[in-house]
């Protein structure tokens, strides 16, 4: 066998393990992320059935009940759609109603987002880019719909 025969052998085999190593990374990184969708979004069925993602946009007033234990139960809306989120565990400090949330979990049966993180905002004047975005659609698609029914 020649010189050059065998050094492309064996840039023909680092090409294929690379790729195969591409293609594990890729499988790993996929499992681990976490898409962002608003309410509208999981109620169009856009969200995955059967994936973790991400829940943002507001609580909504009044709609926090706290059930036994750590469990509590809340809406998050972006003013066109609402979801129900539950979550077992502590809150965190500066989640309150009318504030932006994030939550990471998967949906549940009935329509429900069992949460296993909640996220609130940190600060007066932070919202998440994805939150503000989402609440902007919303808003958008909430007066559509207050046209269409003839309300001004």
């Amino acid at each position: 066998m020649k010189a050059r025969h065998k050094r492309l052998g064996f840039i023909l085999v680092g090409l294929v393990i690379l790729g195969l190593a591409a293609v594990l990374v890729f499988k790993a990184l996929d499992k681990n992320l976490s898409y962002f969708f608003s309410p509208t979004e999981v109620v169009q069925h856009q969200a995955p059935e059967n994936h973790v993602f991400r829940l943002g946009g507001l609580v909504e007033q009044g709609s926090l009940k706290r059930e036994e234990g750590l469990t509590v139960r809340f809406s998050v809306t972006d003013k066109a759609n609402t979801i129900i989120v539950r979550y077992t565990g502590i809150l965190p400090d500066l989640f309150k109603e009318g504030q932006g949330v994030i939550a990471q979990g998967r949906l549940g049966t009935g329509g429900v987002f069992v949460a296993d993180e909640v996220l609130a905002k940190h600060d007066e004047n932070y919202m998440p880019p994805e939150v503000a975005d989402a609440l902007e659609k919303g808003h958008q698609a909430g007066v559509a719909k207050m046209k269409q029914a003839g309300q001004p």
